[in-house]
């Protein structure tokens, strides 16, 4: 059973930074993306950035440089660096793994506030 186990993150003044972490706990073989979705109370679930096993990445309109997705594939893991944050990018981050199916963590909140 695949899981996802998140970390990282907080409360953070704005035009702070945050990085997030998220570790798969299971081998993968193949090609195989990670990423994060994020989604704020009322809103609906968005992307923020993708990396492929590949170093393939995607990035959300709104995040215009500001953040950067990374991994490590010896350890499965997917990175998350958040730099300028707004008080806009206050929401619950999900962890996600495409590998056929679509799996995901359980969600770390980030709030920019001061």
């Amino acid at each position: 059973q695949v899981q996802l186990v998140e970390s990282g993150g907080g409360l953070v003044q704005p035009g702070g930074s945050l990085r997030l972490s998220c570790a798969a706990s299971v081998t993968i073989a193949g090609i195989y993306t990670m990423g994060w979705y994020r989604q704020a109370p009322g809103k609906q679930r968005e992307l923020v950035a993708t990396i492929t096993n590949g170093g393939s990445t995607n990035y959300g309109d709104f995040v215009k440089g500001r953040f950067t997705i990374s991994r490590d594939n010896g350890k499965y893991t997917v990175y998350l660096q958040m730099n300028s944050l707004k008080p806009e990018d206050t929401a619950v981050y999900y962890c996600s793994l495409r590998v056929g199916n679509d799996y995901w963590g359980q969600g770390t909140q980030v709030t920019v506030s001061s």
